[in-house]
């Protein structure tokens, strides 16, 4: 007789484990993120790996979601395969790079489809995938003022900071065993030849690289700067963290919008040097200057630089390299970007 109870608790129980996991299930969305399968951003093995960690590692990890990750032939992917087992359409980019060509059948789905904006440089290029793609709602980390210089106004739009992926910045050199006599600039820089610049104002006059890291490449010309190109150096991938550890300061300059550098320097524990303006429009990013950052401009950025490398020991640059990093490592993770981007899933759908 205890058997027989036993067993009709364990029958119990059962019913009510499976009643509570589709409770459950029921509030999880269930994501289709789209993407051509020679993507090389979402490779792994890109120099580059932000948008590999935050869309292939980062929401994999947010309970709220369960991701189906479909990664498509070149020239097109049928949609209608996710008529009855998805809620959002996750798309990697608003344009052709590194998505197919047609989504097939998109038009006759009624699924909120989430973009990802791409290069501003090719805003004018992606405007007409606003109807192909029937995207309804876009992110990114630009400034919210910035995209709709780019896009129409209708086009809805949230701000959404990711590129920090907490396990890579977990653990950092610290300060004090670090370089300190050289300030570390790293990545894209303009060609300042003369030619070249002239070249680049008949082709390309707004988003040459002169033009979006025009103070990043005049830093280039100081002595007491070490520039780490783009490529040719072994710090890609996921590495680029350790080589901002080796130095106590680094530079994060786009004279356009401040980027992903902004976060990453100050998360690896650097003395951050921000270029923040009202061009830039860097305030957004809620550093305060003299406390988690120094703000420079094309006006004080040497002035800036020799403060430090006068007095490096000063027991001040460590307080606002450390406090930097903790606002980061607070606000700009990958796991805070998924979140705010699982929150605009969620008001999508109502």
């Amino acid at each position: 007789m205890d058997f027989f109870n036993k067993l009709s608790h364990l029958k119990i129980l059962h019913l009510i484990f499976d009643r509570f996991s589709k409770i459950l299930m029921k509030n999880i969305l269930r994501v289709a993120f789209i993407y051509e399968k020679s993507n090389i951003f979402l490779s792994g093995t890109h120099f580059d790996n932000t948008y590999y960690n935050f869309f292939i590692n980062a929401l994999k990890r947010n309970s709220s979601i369960q991701v189906t990750d479909y990664p498509t032939e070149k020239e097109s992917f049928d949609t209608k395969i996710l008529k009855d087992n998805t809620d959002i359409i996750l798309l990697f980019t608003n344009n052709e790079f590194g998505m197919p060509k047609k989504l097939i059948g998109i038009q006759e789905l009624d699924i909120p489809v989430i973009s990802m904006l791409g290069d501003p440089g090719v805003a004018k290029e992606s405007i007409p995938y606003h109807k192909k793609f029937k995207i309804d709602y876009y992110f990114h980390f630009l400034h919210e003022s910035f995209v709709h210089e780019l896009y129409p106004l209708n086009f809805k739009y949230k701000q959404i900071i990711f590129g920090v992926e907490p396990t890579l910045y977990d653990k950092v050199t610290p300060f004090k065993n670090r370089i300190k006599n050289k300030i570390l600039n790293s990545g894209a820089i303009g060609n300042t030849k003369f030619i070249s610049r002239i070249i680049n104002s008949i082709r390309n006059p707004k988003w040459n690289a002169l033009q979006c890291y025009n103070l990043r490449t005049k830093c280039n010309t100081l002595p007491y700067v070490d520039y780490t190109p783009t490529l040719n150096h072994k710090f890609v991938n996921d590495q680029y963290p350790v080589l901002l550890q080796k130095y106590a300061a680094g530079i994060a300059a786009n004279s356009i919008n401040p980027n992903v550098k902004y976060w990453e320097i100050s998360a690896a524990g650097c003395l951050t040097f921000m270029e923040i303006t009202k061009k830039n429009k860097g305030k957004f990013l809620g550093y305060e200057d003299g406390k988690t950052a120094i703000f420079i401009n094309e006006n004080n950025y040497q002035e800036k630089f020799q403060e430090f490398l006068s007095d490096p020991d000063n027991p001040k640059w460590e307080k606002i390299a450390n406090a930097g990093r903790d606002y980061t490592l607070k606000h700009f993770s990958n796991d805070v970007g998924v979140s705010s981007l699982v929150d605009l899933m969620k008001y999508s759908l109502k």
